[in-house]
């Protein structure tokens, strides 16, 4: 099955194989499979192609995909061009939502610390 140009897993539950559209979790996933009537544990390639057709119209009215990676983006730029706190956090790079820097985000920060050996140099043979 495919919506929006990406393809559904054939073999997983459709719960799961419609989180691979961006913006669709497990949690919207199964509110649209309730409101076409659907069994959660159906897998695609066990759909009619009425099933499918209802699935792909409820998608398509979700904004998911490009227009929300653009959306997301745009709100970003926003508070970037605004200086707000958030938009500051950004341009610089750091954690944006409270969480500590002290001693964790070292990868966004880039600190990346390396594991130290015993601290002894080995003896070169030459």
């Amino acid at each position: 099955m495919r919506v929006l140009g990406i393809t559904v897993p054939n073999d997983k539950r459709l719960e799961i194989g419609l989180t691979v559209l961006y913006g669709i979790g497990v949690s919207s996933a199964k509110k649209i499979l309730d409101q076409v009537n659907i069994d959660h544990g159906k897998r695609a390639k066990d759909l009619t192609e009425a099933e499918e057709n209802s699935i792909r119209a409820i998608v398509e009215k979700i904004q998911i995909e490009g227009n929300l990676k653009r959306e997301i983006a745009a709100n970003i730029k926003r508070l970037k061009d605004i200086k707000s706190h958030r938009g500051l956090r950004h341009i610089k790079r750091l954690p944006v939502r409270g969480q500590r820097t002290k001693t964790n985000s070292r990868t966004v920060r880039g600190n990346v610390r390396k594991t130290m050996a015993s601290g002894k140099r080995k003896e070169s043979k030459t």
